[in-house]
């Protein structure tokens, strides 16, 4: 099995080429194997993109350019909707951020009962450690935590058995998630998990099909004993959308500290023109925030891009990058006073515990007469309105956005 460093060298450069060597497959080719789960090792059928572009070591923008550079859009439909699902459920998210809280609030609840309840507690453990008797999802269990990654498929196959086989709270399979994927997301794993169990679209599940699962891991896994019905595990209110309230403006040649964090780490391509930055941090954690990163998969794979993008910073700004961890308020306004900023800039963060923290951040300095100040990205900015509804109304939106974008 492969360890996340060997899966994924954590660089950008590495990023850029891996999309490099795909970009021949991302037509056609693409759309017909896509859905196939060849194991460990053999995936060249799909990108393995993800880590990088969860960073933002590579973009959204970076990966449809380069793909488009060699496929007309109609041939790489499938590969450009499959990027656009991670902003799609980024933006679904940002407009109900409840959703995310609500989630672990629940989560809590569902560790609490565990504790309490020794027959659930060890249903968990063999879940987890790969000892159900299920040999597919013993084997994907045993890769995610080795290697910090699944095929999307798998994902899906795996969490419906968790939740409509093993009757196991859906909550802690996305923490299960969560701790382990080197990609871990809050929208995409979140929302995913709540769109199997039934209540991301209400009435819609999804069920692990034994003919399904075979057909799609060619055959290696022909499982018995699999749940044949998958009703939704409650009834629950749609969450209503809010909207995304815009970012204030910086103030023209305004000195400012610039912040990165782990949500963008190539932060510095956004910044406004007008910014004169005269120092420049790297959180690779905040305090208070004790489950970011996620988990040591993450941690890991982040320990390398973070060294990446200092190095990287560097050589683009042409100012050193003063690395910090466990940021707190004393640390940026003590760090904003030696560099005579007036304000912090920071690239935005979804809806997540960097989100979280930001808003805290922002609350403590503003006490201290120091504005936090956010940057969007364009492809934020234009994409997320669109998610109010589902992925079908979102998907009508995509032509217009690559336009917006430059890439048509």
């Amino acid at each position: 099995m492969f360890k996340p460093s060997e899966l994924f060298s954590a660089s950008r450069q590495q990023g850029l080429q891996r999309l490099q060597n795909f970009v021949p497959s991302a037509g056609r080719a693409y759309a017909a194997k896509r859905n196939t789960d060849p194991g460990p090792g053999l995936r060249d059928n799909v990108s393995m993109l993800s880590p990088y572009i969860r960073y933002r070591l590579i973009t959204e923008r970076e990966v449809v350019a380069a793909v488009l550079e060699q496929h007309t859009p109609e041939q790489a439909e499938k590969f450009i909707q499959e990027v656009f699902w991670r902003t799609y459920w980024k933006g679904w998210l940002q407009m109900r951020p409840q959703v995310w809280f609500d989630y672990l609030a629940e989560r809590d609840e569902d560790r609490d009962r565990v504790e309490q309840n020794s027959g659930l507690r060890t249903a968990l453990a063999e879940a987890e450690s790969g000892r159900t008797g299920i040999e597919c999802l013993d084997d994907w269990a045993n890769e995610l935590v080795e290697t910090g990654y699944l095929h999307n498929h798998a994902r899906m196959w795996f969490a419906s058995i968790w939740i409509f086989t093993l009757k196991l709270p859906w909550t802690l399979g996305a923490d299960f998630f969560l701790r382990n994927l080197v990609d871990a997301d809050p929208a995409s794993n979140t929302l995913g998990w709540r769109w199997v169990a039934g209540i991301q679209t209400r009435g819609k599940t999804y069920l692990a099909r034994p003919d399904n699962i075979a057909k799609y891991t060619d055959e290696r896994y022909q499982p018995t004993g699999l749940a044949t019905e998958a009703p939704p595990i409650r009834e629950e209110e749609p969450y209503a959308a809010e909207p995304i309230a815009p970012l204030d403006p910086i103030p023209r040649s305004t000195p400012a500290l610039l912040l990165l964090h782990p949500e963008d780490l190539t932060g510095v391509e956004h910044l406004p023109g007008n910014v004169e930055v005269t120092g420049i941090l790297l959180a690779s954690s905040f305090a208070g925030k004790p489950d970011w990163p996620f988990g040591d998969n993450a941690r890991t794979f982040l320990e390398g891009a973070i060294e990446d993008t200092v190095q990287a910073t560097y050589n683009t700004m042409g100012k050193a990058v003063n690395l910090v961890q466990d940021v707190t308020v004393d640390e940026l306004t003590e760090h904003a006073k030696r560099s005579g900023a007036e304000c912090i800039v920071t690239p935005d963060a979804p809806v997540g515990p960097i989100d979280t923290a930001l808003q805290e951040l922002a609350v403590s300095l503003e006490q201290q007469g120091i504005t936090l100040y956010r940057c969007r990205r364009d492809w934020d900015a234009a994409a997320w309105p669109h998610a109010m509804k589902g992925f079908f109304p979102f998907k009508k939106a995509i032509p217009k956005l690559l336009e917006r974008a430059g890439l048509t």
